[in-house]
């Protein structure tokens, strides 16, 4: 094996993993941003975990580049129990905490967006869900599907931007679809059949036709990064909902290993293919950060939430009990879809 294809080979992973890495910096740095401006004191901001091989002071504040790009933190004065030191994080009102809790994950999101931005930017055309033409040996069209539909609905599922219908078809396990499309300024019905092709082990539907694009404008440029990057947000939760009622198991999730060959595999695609993941994943780590789960920032500000509304604080006992059990519980999460990345790759 020579150079050049173990480089081919070794690429794709160290950008997925420092485009990870990234993900954390950006999310830590949220914290450390708003806790700047609410005057909160940050004893270290850290890149990467494990050894320091750099470390430096200015001000109140210690930062430290460690050996590993698999992680952050921004850890604050008073952040995990009462200070009564000056800026303590603990100290500060409801809504200055509440705004440093949140801000890691606001910062993931304004990157996915701006991801977004730079995808609808990349392309020729902005994509609409309006069927443009079908390739020579399309099964669709003997469904009904027409060149000129709109896509509406695909299996009960509103359809809005072109991320919707891959979104829509990706669900589909067979191949047979239920589609509302509007045709001369009325709705129709189709039951419209699609050929299947596998990937990484599971079927999805070999979409045969292409959708029309429009000129760029600022405007519709705009538009469709704003819907796109609701899209983007949506399939969180469409996969979440598809999990809790049984349509994918817990050894379809993927871990760190999973994410990183995801990225690295779009990446040997193209930049476009590589943009709508890393968007996607950002996207996601913004969102599952501000979901209710104990040891997740959702759930810190749930309990400010409670505590503004009270007046009153959970007690730190029970509260590091709760969080503790919920570190616990999403570790045990994190070894079994390690292992199960681990697995799919051998």
């Amino acid at each position: 094996m020579n150079l050049s294809s173990v480089w081919n080979a070794v690429y794709p992973i160290l950008i997925a993993i420092l485009f990870f890495e990234f993900i954390i910096i950006i999310h830590e740095g949220g914290h450390f941003i708003a806790a700047k401006l609410m005057k909160v004191k940050v004893n270290e901001f850290a890149i990467g975990m494990g050894p320091k091989i750099l470390s430096f002071g200015k001000g109140e504040t210690k930062y430290s580049i460690r050996l590993f790009p698999i992680g952050g933190f921004c850890a604050m004065e008073g952040e995990d129990e009462e200070s009564k030191a000056k800026g303590a994080f603990s100290s500060k009102k409801v809504g200055a905490r509440i705004f440093v809790v949140v801000a890691g994950a606001l910062m993931n999101l304004i990157l996915g967006f701006i991801i977004v931005l730079c995808i609808v930017c990349s392309q020729n055309l902005v994509g609409t869900t309006t069927v443009a033409r079908f390739a020579d040996d399309a099964v669709s069209v003997k469904s009904g599907l027409q060149a000129g539909d709109e896509i509406r609905n695909i299996d009960g599922m509103r359809i809005f931007t072109s991320t919707d219908v891959q979104t829509g078809f990706s669900r589909s396990s067979d191949g047979n679809v239920e589609m509302i499309v509007k045709r001369g300024g009325e709705n129709v019905k189709l039951n419209v059949s699609f050929d299947m092709e596998e990937y990484e082990g599971h079927n999805f539907i070999k979409m045969d036709f292409w959708l029309l694009g429009k000129e760029k404008t600022f405007t519709n440029v705009l538009s469709a990064t704003a819907g796109n990057f609701i899209s983007f947000a949506r399939m969180v939760f469409i996969s979440v909902h598809d999990l809790i009622v049984g349509k994918y198991g817990l050894s379809d999730l993927s871990g760190p290993i999973g994410a990183v060959s995801a990225v690295s595999t779009a990446v040997k695609v193209n930049m476009i293919s590589m943009f709508r993941i890393m968007a996607l994943f950002t996207i996601n780590v913004g969102l599952f950060n501000l979901f209710p789960i104990p040891a997740l920032d959702g759930w810190r500000m749930f309990l400010l939430i409670g505590e503004g509304i009270t007046r009153k604080k959970l007690p730190t006992k029970w509260e590091y009990i709760i969080n503790a059990v919920g570190l616990v519980l999403l570790i045990a999460l994190m070894f079994f879809v390690t292992f199960s990345d681990i697995t799919k790759l051998f």
